[in-house]
């Protein structure tokens, strides 16, 4: 075990200060004393000096030069000759050189804004034209034109249709007539909201349906000279009656083999020419025995409407009359019944209502199923 040679750290008492002598009163006569004048640098680095005399420095190590402690002249900015170099004990240290005020600077006067001119600036260069560029921009019109023209070539080798798949489905609806059941064709019963006089809701109920057939016996003999250019294919029929019993109504659906620009050019024909107004162009209609529509004949027709369809290769037919028997001497087209201010029995006892609501319903569902597509087998 060592100890430790230091002596013990003892902190320095300091003398007490001398009482300073009073002063003696001076003699009568006698001049004023004059304080001793100490130098204020001199004054304050002795309080300095005995300050650092109370902090405990710990031990010297031998062989680390003390360095004194000198006071410096104080650094006055703005002043680049100022010595930065010792004082030396009791010598005076000079105050610090005044700066003269710097003058303010004058106010700087405002410009007036330069005035706007009406000649135009320097036109920026245009660039040559460099040939390549415009040939290949000439290509691309060409391209663009091409690819234009071709696609409407393409939409009129689809003869007006939607698209390669409107025009299989357009195809497919030919032969609808024995693909599809007769129940989705011709509903056992058929309900048309709002479809009677007045807005008032009506229900129909089938009560036949006749054998599928050719046009020759089924149209008469006018309407289907007109239907000619389309040709018929088949002839579908269903006779319907109201919930009262009180009318009859027969729909039809011709399917047949014209392409959509045939029947288009029908279609705009019936348009045109008014023929869905003609008394000598009305399908005939299909009387089922022992029925309310067993005394329906060709001479019993009040209302009837005939629809081309230009989506499908269909024509929407119905005829309705009254279930008594009675005979119509005129006619009325299912438009001409249910115009606003019709009169007379046919529009009064809603015939014209029965031959229209009930040919949309069949319209509806057939379209419905062109939409549809061919139904494919896996």
């Amino acid at each position: 075990m060592t100890t430790d040679a230091r002596p013990p750290h003892r902190t320095p008492q300091l003398p007490p200060p001398a009482p300073e002598p009073e002063p003696a009163e001076p003699a009568p006569g006698d001049p004023a004393p004059q304080a001793p004048t100490v130098p204020a640098p001199a004054r304050a680095a002795d309080r300095l000096r005995s300050a650092l005399d109370l902090i405990d420095p710990g031990p010297v190590l031998p062989d680390t030069p003390k360095i004194p402690d000198l006071p410096y002249a104080p650094y006055v900015p703005g002043v680049e000759d100022t010595p930065n170099t010792p004082i030396p004990p009791g010598a005076s240290v000079p105050p610090p050189p005044a700066i003269p005020p710097q003058p303010a600077a004058p106010p700087r006067p405002l410009l007036p804004p330069e005035p706007l001119s009406d000649e135009p600036g320097p036109l920026r260069p245009v660039p040559p034209r460099r040939p390549g560029r415009m040939a290949a921009a000439a290509i691309c019109v060409v391209l663009g034109i091409g690819l234009i023209g071709g696609a409407a070539a393409g939409t009129w080798l689809d003869d007006g249709s939607d698209g390669p798949a409107a025009h299989t489905n357009y195809t497919a609806a030919r032969d609808l007539w024995h693909s599809v059941p007769v129940d989705t064709l011709f509903p056992r019963t058929i309900r048309g909201t709002g479809a009677g006089p007045g807005g008032a809701d009506r229900q129909w109920t089938r009560i036949g349906v006749a054998p599928d057939g050719d046009c020759a016996g089924t149209l008469d003999p006018l309407l289907l000279k007109v239907a000619a250019p389309v040709g018929c294919v088949r002839m579908l029929r269903a006779t319907y009656t109201d919930a009262t019993a009180s009318s009859v109504t027969t729909v039809g659906l011709v399917f047949t083999r014209a392409d959509p620009a045939a029947m288009t050019a029908l279609a705009n024909r019936f348009t045109t020419e008014k023929l869905g107004e003609r008394t000598d162009l009305l399908p005939r209609p299909y009387a089922v025995k022992n029925s309310p529509a067993a005394a329906f004949g060709d001479k019993q027709r009040a209302s009837w409407t005939v629809r081309v369809l230009t989506d499908a290769p269909v024509l929407v037919t119905a005829v309705s009359g009254f279930a008594d028997g009675r005979t119509v001497a005129t006619p009325q087209s299912a438009e001409q019944a249910t115009a606003d201010g019709a009169n007379g029995p046919v529009a009064e006892a809603g015939l014209g209502h029965d031959a229209k609501g009930i040919a949309d319903t069949v319209e509806r569902g057939l379209r419905k199923k062109v939409a549809a597509g061919p139904e494919r087998t896996p």
